[in-house]
C-alpha cells in the first residue's frame, strides 16, 4: 500500500453556495436584528440556553425521574417540557 498525498478539496462556487445555504438554514443562524431586545442575563449562559439552580421536593424529583425513565427523556427535558406546558397552557392565565 502506497502513501499518497491528501486530495485537495474542491471549492467550486456551487459547493460554496450549497454550504452557505445549509448553514443559513440552521435555526440559530439568523442574524440578530439591530433593534432586537437585549439578551436575558439571568442564569449561566450554556449555548442558547441558561443554566439555573432549582430546589425541588424529593417526592416530586422521584416522579420527574420516573417520567424521564419511562419516556426516555433526560430529567432536564422533562422539567423544561413541564414548565413550557404550564406557562403556555391555562395553569397561570388570569
Amino acid at each position: 500500500m502506497a502513501i499518497t498525498p491528501r486530495p485537495k478539496p474542491v471549492s467550486s462556487a456551487a459547493s460554496m453556495a450549497a454550504q452557505d445555504a445549509f448553514i443559513s438554514g440552521a435555526p440559530d443562524a439568523s442574524p440578530v436584528p439591530k433593534d432586537a431586545p437585549a439578551e436575558y442575563e439571568k442564569g449561566i449562559k450554556k449555548g442558547n440556553k441558561r443554566q439555573i439552580t432549582l430546589t425541588i421536593a424529593p417526592e416530586l424529583l422521584e416522579r420527574v425521574d420516573q417520567v424521564a425513565k419511562r419516556t426516555g427523556q433526560a430529567r432536564a427535558a422533562v422539567i423544561n417540557m413541564a414548565i413550557f406546558q404550564a406557562i403556555e397552557g391555562d395553569l397561570f392565565r388570569s
